[in-house]
């Protein structure tokens, strides 16, 4: 993996320390800034609109971001899925444990997910588990469905049981009535990759917190705060040429555990190649901006990425 920059000072610097304020969207706040403005034509919708707009080029499009998010999520998902089997292996002799992606989109990371369980089936120190796929886009459950049958299919992953479902996180704690039966005793790990942007941080840790057991683990990846002060998610629509921007939130790395904090989760000791860090923050360098693509190169010396390892309160 390509070495990435390191953060210039730790997340508790002073700077750091200073929530944004919640009711205003990323749209809002560069609204505020003088002479800025996106060169090309514009259109802000509905987050799931958006999304199920954007399904058809998402996995084509040249997102430097979602790359990056796949390199940084393949390296950390067998430390966590070690940690998870290791607390819960009493329980797991007796049935399946839960994993959920929550905000799943195509698929991109419940692949890697039941890759790494099947790689740790094999390796024998894990029971069978069950992975829930979980997004409120219907458009992208429709390609996450066709790319994880491709996947299980070509990959043989036969050892974990694997379904797709519709989750309004926007809900918060109400949308545990949303869940499948197989999860209303909670999941063992879920795992959310750049899905917070979207979501009031209070209503996101509500919403995870809801759907798992006690003890267990949330890995939460986001946009960086750095990148968030600039720009957010978006896509040019191939069709009309018109940039199309869902409802996107920039979350500080502070505002995200404190809200974790308050909805009943504590942060994990690290996960990575950072130990002495809570949490992971990613930079583009050079060459890191060369490996994924044009896009990443107008970023680099920015902080773009961040991940968190987080488990429930007993």
């Amino acid at each position: 993996m390509h070495q990435t920059t390191r953060p210039h000072h730790s997340p508790e610097h002073p700077s750091r320390l200073i929530p944004n304020n919640m009711t205003k969207t990323i749209r809002e706040q560069l609204a505020e800034k003088p002479h800025n403005g996106d060169p090309q034509s514009v259109q802000y919708i509905g987050t799931v609109e958006a999304y199920d707009k954007w399904a058809e080029v998402y996995d084509i499009d040249g997102n430097f971001l979602q790359r990056l998010d796949t390199i940084e999520v393949r390296a950390l998902l067998p430390q966590l899925l070690d940690r998870v089997s290791m607390r819960f292996q009493t329980q797991s002799q007796s049935s399946p444990l839960k994993f959920i992606d929550m905000g799943c989109g195509t698929g991109r990371n419940t692949i890697q997910l039941l890759e790494a369980l099947s790689l740790q089936q094999s390796r024998a120190i894990s029971a069978p588990a069950e992975v829930v796929g979980l997004d409120a886009s219907t458009g992208m459950l429709d390609l996450a469905r066709s790319a994880i049958q491709t996947a299980v299919a070509e990959k043989e992953l036969q050892h974990t049981q694997i379904s797709l479902g519709i989750i309004d996180l926007l809900q918060g704690a109400s949308s545990k009535t949303q869940l499948p039966p197989s999860l209303q005793e909670g999941a063992a790990c879920v795992i959310s990759t750049l899905v917070l942007e979207h979501i009031p941080v209070k209503e996101f840790f509500e919403a995870a917190a809801a759907m798992m057991m006690p003890g267990a683990y949330l890995l939460v990846t986001n946009m960086h705060a750095d990148m968030g002060a600039i720009s957010q998610a978006g896509f040019t629509d191939p069709q009309t040429g018109v940039k199309i921007r869902p409802t996107s939130y920039c979350h500080s790395v502070i505002e995200v555990r404190t809200a974790a904090e308050k909805a009943g989760f504590q942060v994990e000791s690290p996960i990575g190649e950072d130990g002495e860090k809570w949490v992971l923050e990613r930079g583009i360098d050079e060459q890191l901006g060369e490996a994924l693509g044009p896009r990443a190169k107008k970023w680099v010396g920015i902080r773009v990425w961040f991940g968190i390892c987080f488990s429930k309160k007993t």
